[in-house]
């Protein structure tokens, strides 16, 4: 678990991160999500000490970062960087095999553990006599998580590691994230500015603005239960797409059971015109069509 109690850092006399607090569980995601120069990017690298805080602290399992030494600190946690932040000069097995040289890791060993990665994150192993820029922007990232989990540290520090692919290698990437056993074990920190990112990735979010975390949540609170306008402001351009992302089936289920007792159901058109009849500021037309799809949906999972 990370606990961060109060820190703030200045930098030319002005708050970039400013008493902020929270607590990253284990085996959870928690995504920082905002805009440029919103002190995310900072919170992150004085999690593991590449940027020192000003004042307040931060614990891993109980323990206080700067009672440790960094070099021992960053032995546990692993980082992957935006643009990947590989070595332009080493090969893909020299990159991935940094961390093992610095813990004295016997040659089979790293080979061991670097060819059980590549086969996990889909990367061939003709990839390993290759420099970073003879790789596609999605197989860079992939060397970039390759590299960091390589020592299997509990922690993984994330900034923007998809932010410079296109949408549809970002969107392989993160159905292979999700799905990725290794992980699952890990606690993670993840910055984004990406909304939708954010919202599929991330088990909470905590929204942050000028270098405070203006709300704390999952992603259904921040939609359904905004703090304030800042916040409902925030997703309002996104809300549609995002509220497909976080509404499930089983999310859904009283409501149509009830409107199925209460109007009868028959046909579709009867589904749909029925749901009209409802309050607006209860369910939004978007809604309605979505209870429309996933009540059919029910009623074939009702007759099978």
């Amino acid at each position: 678990m990370i606990t961060v109690e109060s820190v703030s850092k200045n930098f030319n006399g002005k708050p970039a991160v400013d008493h902020i607090s929270f607590q990253a569980n284990d085996q959870e995601i928690l995504v920082l999500l905002g805009t440029s120069g919103c002190g995310k990017t900072t919170t992150l690298k004085m999690i593991n000490r590449l940027i020192e805080a000003d004042s307040g602290q931060i614990l891993i399992n109980g323990k206080n970062i700067r009672d440790q030494k960094i070099e021992q600190l960053r032995m546990n946690i692993g980082f992957v960087m935006q643009n990947s932040g590989l070595f332009p000069h080493y090969t893909v097995k020299q990159n991935i095999a940094v961390v093992p040289e610095l813990l004295q890791w016997d040659r089979k060993k790293t080979e061991h553990r670097t060819t059980e990665l590549l086969h996990k994150l889909h990367l061939s192993e003709e990839l390993l006599s290759r420099f970073p820029s003879e790789l596609s922007g999605g197989q860079q990232q992939r060397v970039g998580i390759a590299r960091a989990l390589i020592a299997d540290a509990p922690i993984l520090l994330m900034d923007e590691p998809f932010g410079a692919l296109d949408n549809i290698t970002k969107a392989d990437i993160h159905t292979e994230f999700k799905s990725f056993e290794e992980l699952k074990s890990k606690t993670i920190i993840l910055v984004t500015h990406d909304v939708q990112e954010a919202f599929e990735l991330g088990h909470k979010i905590g929204l942050m603005n000028h270098g405070k975390i203006i709300q704390m949540g999952t992603p259904k609170e921040m939609l359904y239960h905004p703090k304030n306008d800042f916040v409902r402001g925030f997703f309002a351009e996104n809300r549609l797409l995002l509220e497909y992302k976080v509404t499930l089936l089983k999310d859904i289920h009283i409501d149509l059971t009830e409107e199925y007792e209460k109007f009868n159901f028959k046909e579709k058109t009867d589904v749909w015109s029925a749901l009209q009849k409802l309050s607006a500021d209860q369910k939004s037309i978007f809604q309605y069509e979505k209870i429309v799809n996933a009540f059919n949906e029910y009623r074939k999972m009702q007759a099978v």
